[in-house]
């Protein structure tokens, strides 16, 4: 289908790029923060078996997962708060003009590799700025498998910020297990900044983690589509979906 954004600007909804990476039960599932492989069982009660393998009438499955933990999810600033804020009640639009960016993160003196202001503010665009998606290299599939934790993955130095506030960035998005340092004595420096916590928490801003953006997807802008589960949690797995300005 062919939806026009002006006279001039239309996508196509037959090429979405998915950035999502989906939830399996298997040790190949990405995950961080120490959390075991996601469990997907078969109900078993009263004789009934929720598997046509075994001889059930169904398939019919409990999942075992965790949001943050287990693959591709949106948060809202109910993540860090004392009350615990539902992000489907914060995301109430769907599309969005956003940029697509490539960073190669540096390496402080301590070892930690960090994104830097410096490093994407010459590609900002106002135009283009209700959506950041943020692609780190290397970029190999290797991501969709990994297991982040104990690992000090690479996070994102807090004036970074301060351009999303100029460019009135409302949804960011990267590829890593969190913007923030995973051992930070629980400051979780970043994420208090974008959200304004506790001082003025912002309801209108979410952050995407634990995205996958294939290299053959350029640089530059696009329409975002946030397609979302249904869950009345700070954080929801989510399905980040690109299309190309044409």
């Amino acid at each position: 289908m062919r939806l026009y954004l002006s006279t001039s600007e239309f996508i196509e909804t037959s090429e979405a790029i998915d950035l999502s990476i989906p939830l399996q039960a298997s040790n190949e599932n990405v995950r961080a923060w120490y959390v075991d492989p996601p469990r997907m069982e078969a109900v078993r009660a009263n004789g009934f078996i929720g598997s046509i393998k075994e001889g059930g009438s169904v398939n019919f499955r409990d999942v075992f997962f965790n949001p943050h933990g287990h693959g591709t999810h949106t948060e809202c600033c109910g993540h860090i708060t004392q009350e615990v804020y539902a992000v489907n009640d914060v995301l109430k639009e769907f599309f969005y003009r956003a940029r697509v960016i490539t960073v190669d993160p540096m390496q402080l003196e301590n070892g930690d590799f960090v994104v830097q202001a410096e490093q994407i503010a010459p590609f900002l665009t106002k135009e283009f700025s209700e959506a950041l998606i943020i692609r780190t290299l290397p970029n190999t599939s290797k991501k969709k498998a990994l297991n982040y934790s104990g690992t000090n993955p690479c996070y994102f130095d807090v004036e970074i910020v301060e351009l999303l506030n100029e460019f009135d960035v409302k949804h960011f998005l990267i590829d890593q297990p969190s913007v923030d340092r995973e051992e930070d004595g629980g400051e979780l420096i970043f994420h208090h900044a974008f959200w304004s916590v506790p001082n003025n928490p912002n309801f209108g801003r979410t952050i995407t983690e634990l995205i996958y953006v294939p290299n053959e997807v350029l640089d530059g802008n696009y329409i975002l589509e946030i397609q979302m589960a249904a869950f009345n949690n700070d954080a929801s797995p989510s399905r980040p979906v690109l299309y190309k300005i044409q």
